[in-house]
């Protein structure tokens, strides 16, 4: 059975954390910005705007360098916020030290209830791959969770872009298999929205009456309808979204300010 968070009132307040991209370092940066520092920046700003969080999600590449204390730091630093917490793999993140940081928590449970919506938070990373798959087993997850519950409202997380974002090198690093995706969705009208991350900037969309939103990178940014790889200069930001128990959402993305950072593209690379 999922785990169940109940709500306050009439909605619950969802906040969204992505790709921070964490080091063991302290000192270690991602061309040229340091990760943690920023992903300090972006939790002040929740802690700031955001008095009372219900759920905060955790949508890939947590990690840099797949270490078991880039983890532990980012677990850390996001639970400053007080409020449960859900994480899910992306490319760059290593199973093995994520469950291991993890372990005595929930944190990677796959599917939650809060007030009168499911979140399922599935599993598109494939090993040594940039690209990304929903593998069978997570197919049959979603599946599953969406036939058990068809009373409630779906929020539907994974790392990997599923439709077309005007941004032609991330063509290829997408999700593989996102028809298969949107195909078994047609048979559950429940499926109010689809979340990730991956694309570091925002994404909102409408696809046969779903939500397709994506959210800035608590570190670097890409510039948005780039051809070529191009880190822009937007600050680091998070997604909030309202949930109301007649299924609609609120959502927006607040960012930093007062953040000043130049690319180094001769260091560490993405």
């Amino acid at each position: 059975m999922p785990h169940s968070i109940p709500s306050r009132d009439a909605s619950v307040l969802l906040v969204q954390l992505s790709d921070s991209h964490l080091f063991a370092e302290a000192d270690a940066t991602l061309l040229g910005m340091n990760t943690r520092d920023s992903l300090r920046r972006v939790v002040e700003r929740v802690r700031e705007e955001q008095p009372v969080v219900d759920l905060v999600l955790a949508t890939g590449d947590l990690s840099q360098d797949g270490s078991v204390e880039s983890y532990r730091w980012f677990s850390k630093l996001s639970g400053q916020i007080e409020a449960p917490a859900r994480w899910l793999a992306g490319n760059h993140d290593e199973p093995l030290p994520m469950e291991q940081a993890a372990a005595g928590s929930d944190v990677l449970d796959p599917v939650v209830d809060i007030g009168h919506w499911r979140v399922i938070m599935l599993n598109s990373a494939v090993p040594g791959s940039v690209p990304g798959l929903l593998a069978e087993d997570q197919l049959q997850l979603l599946e599953r969770a969406l036939r058990e519950a068809p009373e409630r409202h779906h929020l539907i997380c994974f790392h990997h872009q599923p439709v077309s974002i005007e941004c032609a090198w991330m063509a290829p690093i997408g999700l593989r298999n996102a028809d298969a995706l949107f195909d078994l969705l047609q048979g559950y009208p429940q499926v109010r929205a689809l979340l990730w991350g991956h694309i570091h900037q925002e994404w909102d969309q409408w696809r046969d009456g779903v939500r397709l939103l994506a959210s800035p990178s608590t570190c670097i940014q890409f510039e948005p309808r780039s051809d070529d790889f191009k880190v822009g200069d937007q600050a680091p930001g998070y997604r909030w979204l309202r949930l109301h128990d007649d299924g609609r959402l609120d959502t927006s993305v607040s960012r930093v300010t007062d953040f000043a950072f130049t690319v180094d593209y001769g260091s560490n690379g993405y």
